[in-house]
Formats: structure tokens, C-alpha cells, sequence
């Protein structure tokens, strides 16, 4: 797979969990970190989460001690656990291939899903 492919968004009470997957060959991952942003409508799409080649993880203020992202032992899927989720959460939520030398986050740069919708009520 070269782009993307994002699973697991749905609707869900506020305080609830999901996971996201974002699928992908273990070649891919193993030239290209991944990060996990979102948009909500009228707003600028943000970073979330970021895992890079080599495991360092980073995260949003907004999603510390909430959200865990991690590899799979395979390597071919990234998940992006949530959890006391909020209705501000509320979002679409992409997933992004990004070339390894590229660390700075804010950069928009590499391949993108077509994102999956985070709905939380209240």
C-alpha cells in the first residue's frame, strides 16, 4: 500500500475509547515515519501524534496522557489508541507517510488517507 489506510473512527460517548489502525507494507514503514492529524470543520487540520523509524513518539498538548500511538510487532500497522475521549475530539483523522529525515511535525509533507470521521458526543 502506498498511501494510507485508515480504520476504526465511529461515534462514541464522551469519556469512551477507540482505536485507529493505519495500515501499510512493512517496507513503507520502514522508510517513512507516520503521523496522525486532525480537522474539524472551519479549523485548520492539526498534529495529533507522530511515530518515527525509529519508535521516538510525539504528541499534541491537547492529546498528552489520552492518546498512545504505536507499531505493531509486524510492523505493517500503526495504531492511535484514544481514550477519555472529549467532544472536542470531534474530528476527521488522517494519517500521514512522511520521509524519515522530515521531523519537524508542523511540516505538511508526504502521502495522506482520505481519513476516517471521529464523531464523540456528549
Amino acid at each position: 500500500q502506498v498511501h494510507p489506510v485508515e480504520s476504526g473512527g465511529g461515534l462514541v460517548q464522551a469519556g469512551g475509547s477507540l482505536r485507529l489502525s493505519c495500515a501499510a507494507s512493512g517496507s513503507i514503514f520502514s522508510i517513512n515515519a507516520v503521523g496522525w492529524y486532525r480537522q474539524a470543520p472551519g479549523k485548520e487540520r492539526e498534529f495529533v501524534a507522530g511515530i518515527t523509524t525509529g519508535d521516538i513518539t510525539n504528541y499534541a498538548d491537547s492529546v498528552k496522557g489520552r492518546f498512545t500511538i504505536s507499531r505493531d510487532n509486524a510492523k505493517t500497522t500503526v495504531y492511535l489508541q484514544m481514550n477519555s475521549l472529549k467532544p472536542e475530539d470531534t474530528a476527521v483523522y488522517y494519517c500521514n507517510f512522511r520521509p524519515s529525515l522530515v521531523r519537524n511535525w508542523s511540516i505538511r509533507v508526504g502521502t495522506w488517507g482520505q481519513g476516517t470521521q471521529v464523531t464523540v458526543s456528549s
